[in-house]
């Protein structure tokens, strides 16, 4: 089995309901009687560009069978289903600056996989710049404190101790 981490976010629509129906349709890929370990809702402010509206962001953590490819291709369906669309030159996943940042029904990353590195075009991980962005560490931090992040070899609540990051990320 493989333990994934995962973080949602959505300021566009029905933030609240997508979420929710972004949680059930990702239970779906976890491993059968395996629990999914969900954190509070938080919103937060806009990291990167202005928007009219706050974002509200959760962490997941699950077991699945998927490898990280299988599972980050099962994780681009729900959010096409869900009315995300990605610009062609967008990869969220990915180093490079390619991507502008814009409001979205719903964004699902791969924060962690295991404590696996891996670096290819269309998927990094550990995201490669969770430990930048509060928004990305609180929610994760409340139900994954010590997990190891692979890179810096420090668990995360470390990470978040840590992070300049002075934007507000608030329970919602």
């Amino acid at each position: 089995m493989n333990r994934a981490a995962l973080l949602l976010g959505s300021n566009k629509g029905d933030s609240q309901s997508i979420l929710k129906i972004a949680v059930a349709a990702l239970s779906s890929l976890a491993t059968p009687q395996s629990k999914m370990v969900l954190s509070s809702v938080y919103e937060s402010e806009p990291w990167g560009f202005d928007a009219e509206r706050w974002f509200l962001n959760m962490a997941i953590i699950m077991e699945t069978p998927m490898s990280a490819r299988e599972l980050l291709g099962e994780i681009l369906e729900i959010e096409s289903r869900l009315g995300r669309v990605r610009d062609k030159s967008q990869n969220s996943d990915s180093m490079e600056v390619r991507s502008v940042y814009q409001s979205r029904e719903i964004d699902i990353d791969i924060i962690l996989f295991n404590d696996e590195i891996i670096n290819e075009e269309s998927l990094i991980v550990p995201h490669p710049r969770m430990h930048l962005r509060r928004f990305v560490l609180e929610p994760i931090v409340q139900i994954a404190p010590d997990y190891i992040h692979p890179v810096f070899n420090l668990p995360l609540y470390t990470l978040l101790e840590k992070c300049k990051d002075t934007s507000v990320v608030r329970r919602h």
